[in-house]
């Protein structure tokens, strides 16, 4: 059984954490007031809006070394919503994973909205959690776990892939801020 800390509490955070403890994951949720105190588990999840993951990598340092890290976020630009605030051609994920070398990064769960994992549904299709990352390992990992949870996952490739995944995050939440999709509606994969 997998042991997962998910650093966060708002609504991604519950959602995930429900996916995987309906799996049969082990799941301890760190609040913004623990960050760099409570202990981590094996696979750390940021549900944290995009600029908190520099502040959580700052308090954490060495003892993220030899983890799998998933970021979540969408590295939008929440005052106009108009542009992603990554460098041209990187992503959110990639940068992480220049900070933390010896950390497996991957991107998943950016793609969904929190009542999407919590319905396991998006409209009438199944919820699915992409997940993109460099190690195979790492990925097949958080993908059981999802899987066990009721949600279907797919390995999206290597981590350059996150840079897709976030535009069609950044996308989806656009879409949904300006009331032409709700929120519990969004891309769905049909297999």
């Amino acid at each position: 059984m997998t042991s997962f800390s998910i650093i966060g509490t708002g609504n991604m955070a519950t959602a995930i954490g429900s996916v995987l403890t309906g799996g049969g994951s082990d799941v301890s949720f760190i609040s913004r007031d623990e960050v760099g105190a409570a202990p981590l588990a094996d696979v750390v999840i940021l549900a944290t809006p995009y600029p908190a993951v520099a502040s959580i990598v700052e308090a954490y340092g060495a003892q993220l070394d030899g983890k799998t890290v998933v970021d979540i976020s969408n590295p939008l630009n929440f005052e106009t919503f108009d542009s992603l605030v990554v460098p041209v051609g990187s992503s959110a994920a990639a940068e992480l994973q220049s900070q933390l070398p010896n950390s497996r990064v991957l991107k998943a769960f950016n793609t969904n909205f929190a009542a999407t994992l919590a319905t396991k549904k998006v409209g009438d299709v199944d919820t699915t959690v992409l997940v993109a990352g460099d190690s195979s390992e790492a990925k097949a990992e958080l993908i059981a776990a999802v899987e066990a949870g009721g949600v279907g996952a797919i390995d999206a490739g290597a981590l350059t892939r996150a840079h897709e995944l976030e535009a069609l995050g950044f996308l989806q939440l656009t879409l949904a801020v300006g009331e032409k999709l709700p929120w519990t509606a969004g891309v769905a994969v049909v297999r």
